[in-house]
């Protein structure tokens, strides 16, 4: 554990749980070996663990800070770190260092591995210190709303969420930094990890979650990089964009937060485009938006998410939804399914269980009838289980979608 912390104060704890496919699928990797070290003593392992049939490892308990530390600023570090150094046969061997607990939240560890027959060789990644933790570029200042008439650019005719994120990892003119290919959802999922503490009151985080999709929706929107030349649709530099740290855990609050609202962004009447959201942290760095720790305090004060939102970018800011989401076989019937219900939507249901648990075995078989019976929901509760969504059995917005990404990875024929 990290010495700044005082004897008294070191029985916190986090959870971690690991989740291994292979890179650019969702196929999971089973029979994987996963080593946790903590800094101080980096060759005497705490787990030696071993992921199951669905790629993943049982849950572990890790020591961490206080709570206190990630509650207000000008606080000890609020996370302990810990390597995770990871074997699989046929795969590149891969290091992460420095990987983030907080306590009182389950840490979810994604891993992508590569196959051997690519030949790049083991992988270190280093994670770098939390936006809030750390010392970053504060946002150039940018309008809200981009001037895009009359200028010849490309810029959609509606509000779309793409299947995937060009990440550029560095600045844009960065020539020597990597692009990552980073499905929507999952480039969500880690900028709110890596912006904002999961420790946070839900409104909060929520708020935030707002933000960081309406900023990025506004990137893709108005194709704000492309018309500049570049083949990418946002940075992971904090002066022109939000933090994506490659490699990094995610949390399994910010995990479900995401998975049910990332079809939203925020919006002022008459404006088409998602609002250019700029958010810092509010203390080292101020702008004309939200500050996240003044969204933390709010929320503490038992603000709503939207009355967050409204306190920095007015009255008038509403919630919006986009008119299409790409990559998807089939749009959510508008409802939940559940048992009793019937028909083509329940059929397509079915039958992208089936083609997941060819790979993941866990899943139960269903006969493909287009019947909503006690066998379909019962598939349905193990693909929740699995997938970190609440397991009830029915399939809901965020289950509809999340068996949509898990069929299109495992069923991509194109190798990275």
């Amino acid at each position: 554990m990290d010495q700044n912390i005082p004897e008294n104060v070191r029985s916190a704890s986090g959870r971690i749980i690991f989740f291994l496919t292979k890179i650019s699928t969702t196929i999971p990797i089973p029979n994987a070996e996963i080593y946790i070290t903590s800094k101080e003593a980096p060759s005497r392992p705490l787990y030696a663990l071993t992921t199951d049939a669905s790629g993943q490892t049982e849950t572990v308990e890790l020591p961490a800070p206080p709570l206190v530390y990630s509650q207000s600023e000008d606080q000890p570090r609020p996370y302990a770190l810990y390597t995770f150094t990871i074997y699989a046969e046929g795969y590149e061997p891969l290091i992460i260092e420095d990987g983030e607990i907080l306590p009182d939240v389950l840490s979810i560890q994604p891993v992508s591995l590569t196959p051997l027959r690519f030949g790049r060789g083991a992988e270190t990644i280093s994670i770098p210190p939390h936006t809030l933790y750390g010392n970053y570029p504060a946002k150039i200042p940018e309008a809200e709303v981009k001037p895009i008439a009359e200028s010849g650019e490309i810029v959609l005719s509606r509000v779309v969420i793409p299947e995937f994120i060009i990440v550029h990892d560095g600045a844009p003119n960065d020539r020597t930094a990597p692009d990552y290919y980073v499905p929507y959802k999952d480039y969500i999922k880690n900028v709110v990890s890596s912006e904002i503490y999961a420790t946070w009151p839900e409104s909060a985080i929520y708020a935030n979650t707002f933000a960081i999709m309406s900023f990025t929706l506004n990137r893709v929107y108005t194709e704000w990089y492309r018309n500049r030349g570049y083949s990418f649709t946002i940075t992971s530099s904090t002066a022109y964009d939000q933090k994506f740290i490659y490699g990094r855990t995610i949390y399994a609050n910010i995990d479900r937060i995401v998975d049910s609202v990332f079809v939203n962004y925020v919006s002022r009447p008459g404006i088409k485009q998602p609002l250019f959201t700029s958010y810092c942290n509010g203390t080292t760095a101020t702008c004309r938006g939200l500050s996240q720790w003044g969204s933390k305090y709010l929320a503490d004060e038992g603000y709503s998410a939207i009355e967050i939102l409204r306190n920095y970018y007015g009255n008038d800011v509403f919630i919006n939804t986009a008119s299409e989401i790409d990559g998807v076989p089939s749009s959510w019937p508008g409802r939940s399914l559940t048992v009793g219900d019937r028909g083509n939507k329940v059929l397509q249901l079915q039958q992208q269980l089936n083609r997941i648990g060819r790979n993941y075995p866990a899943l139960p078989y269903i006969n493909p009838d287009g019947v909503y019976g006690t066998q379909t929901a019962n598939a349905v509760e193990v693909f929740q289980r699995i997938f970190n969504l609440p397991a009830n059995g029915i399939t809901d917005f965020a289950t509809w979608y999340e068996v949509s990404d898990i069929y299109v990875g495992v069923s991509r024929i194109a190798e990275p």
